[in-house]
Order: structure tokens, then C-alpha cells, then sequence
């Protein structure tokens, strides 16, 4: 019992790896991109995600803070 004990958590990583390593080469796509060097900073050209696959949503309105000087609100 203690050997399946030690050995279990060991099996598990393994299964994990094999499942891991099976979904990326069954991903489909045939280009993996590489980055390049532009002004500002790193592009990602070619691979398999199209500019409207990742939607990075607004930023919330941040409320203004009170002026340095007033007196806090009495309610």
C-alpha cells in the first residue's frame, strides 16, 4: 500500500504528460509563429491565431479622485 502510495502521484504526471502531449499534436496547426523584433516591441507572425480570435475587453471607467484639499462626504 505505502509503494502505491509513492508510485500514484508519479502515474498521474504521467498520464497528464501523455494527454498533454496528444492534444498539441492533434491541435491542428501546422505553423507555431514565431516573434519578431518591430519597433516597440515583439510581433507574433504566422501561427494560428487570427487577430479577432483573442477579444481583450474596455477597461471600466475609473471613478475621479476627490481633490487633495475637500472634506470627505458626511451621509
Amino acid at each position: 500500500m505505502t509503494r502505491l502510495r509513492a508510485i500514484a502521484p508519479l502515474l498521474v504526471a504521467a498520464v497528464l504528460t501523455a494527454i498533454a502531449v496528444v492534444t498539441v499534436k492533434s491541435a491542428g496547426c501546422d505553423d507555431p509563429g514565431r516573434y519578431e523584433l518591430v519597433a516597440g516591441g515583439y510581433q507574433l507572425v504566422g501561427g494560428c491565431i487570427a487577430p479577432g480570435d483573442i477579444v481583450v475587453p474596455e477597461p471600466a471607467p475609473v471613478a475621479p479622485l476627490p481633490a487633495a484639499g475637500s472634506a470627505p462626504a458626511k451621509g
